[in-house]
């Protein structure tokens, strides 16, 4: 009985976050703030075009969890990327959407380091269709990666005490954006690609993000490229960024299963925008192969573990039996998840036209 509420509420989660992805910020209204941003190096630059969006906490059916910063292709070239942020709305904490745009816009003050430092961004920058990389606060291979210089930033990630990772409410940061920064708020955006939404479902189906597990320092802080969670190159926190408060949690057992039915169904890809009507159209076929096969795997998935649960229940299955099948539904669930992701990844490794950028239509 247990079981079957925790996935209701798991799914009704997934339904409140699904309708209002497509807005500005989430309709989630938290009483209390995410921890504060815990303390974490940056993985190299996997490649030329490759943009950082950092690490976040968001928000789900067990409470705060990690999303790892990571590498991202920008989807079209001369767009840099505005992180999410956790803002005061009044009554509650309200989750502001991160987007993709011509210049960054405000992100809550929130210091998230590696070139974002409150306001702006100061890891690199788009000219003539390439992206340089600011070396004094990126982790660049200069062997592989030539388009670089060196501009030094004093509040840097590595001198940054202030961790606080939410702005307004009791102890929040106070910062208001500027008039650079409310322009860029009202220019063409397009949002988080589905490669940045199939990383932070995979982020979602992993209990060791979860805040209630980790206290504020999860194993796996920052990725190399989306999904890369068991990468050789996968970054764990150093420690907390400071105390954790083990009430900001909802009261749910940390370690619940989540299955394929209480996940969100698979991002749609990001439309193709290469500027060559018949190389979209190409694009496009590839994307939609992708997202059917996914979408197969999601629901076979799904079907064969409610399969399990109807089976448990008419053989009045043990508690050691019924522990055994959740702990395989889990690790299913996270699998796919991930692979969804590296699949998605790869695709759009492949579709990246010539200057390092992706694709993407404004919105």
């Amino acid at each position: 009985m247990h079981s079957r509420t925790t996935r209701s509420l798991l799914v009704l989660f997934a339904m409140l976050v699904i309708s209002a992805s497509s807005f500005a910020q989430v309709g989630i209204s938290i009483t209390f703030g995410p921890p504060p941003l815990p303390v974490y190096e940056q993985p190299p630059c996997p490649d030329e075009g490759y943009i950082w969006t950092p690490g976040y906490w968001a928000y789900g059916p067990f409470g705060y969890y990690w999303v790892p910063g990571t590498w991202v292709l920008a989807p079209t070239v001369g767009y840099l990327w505005t992180p999410p942020w956790w803002g005061w709305g009044g009554s509650g904490f309200i989750f502001h959407e991160g987007y993709w745009g011509p210049h960054v816009g405000f992100y809550g003050g929130v210091v998230y380091g590696f070139g974002y430092f409150g306001h702006g961004f100061e890891g690199g920058r788009w000219d003539n269709g390439h992206f340089f990389y600011n070396r004094s606060v990126t982790n660049v291979n200069v062997t592989h990666i030539t388009n670089v210089y060196n501009t030094t930033v004093i509040n840097n990630n590595s001198t940054t005490i202030n961790r606080v990772s939410y702005n307004g409410g009791e102890g929040g940061l106070t910062a208001r954006p500027n008039q650079e920064e409310e322009v860029a708020g009202r220019e063409n955006h397009i949002a988080a690609t589905s490669v940045q939404a199939h990383h932070a479902q995979a982020a979602l189906t992993n209990p060791e993000l979860r805040a209630s597990v980790n206290h504020g320092r999860p194993s796996v802080a920052a990725t190399p490229k989306p999904g890369a969670f068991n990468d050789h190159a996968a970054i764990p926190a150093k420690e907390a960024g400071g105390e954790y408060k083990p009430a900001n949690n909802v009261p749910r057992p940390p370690n619940a299963t989540v299955h394929a039915s209480d996940v969100p169904s698979v991002p749609r890809p990001t439309p193709s925008n290469s500027g060559n009507a018949k190389l979209d159209q190409k694009y496009q076929q590839q994307q939609d192969k992708l997202y059917a096969k996914q979408q197969q795997e999601h629901q076979q998935l799904q079907q064969q573990q409610e399969r399990d649960h109807q089976q448990l229940e008419q053989q009045h299955a043990s508690d050691a039996q019924r522990q055994q099948t959740e702990q395989r539904h889990q690790q299913q669930t996270q699998q796919m998840e991930q692979r969804h992701t590296q699949e998605a990844q790869q695709l759009q490794e492949r579709q990246r036209p010539a200057g390092g950028g992706g694709h993407g239509r404004p919105r």
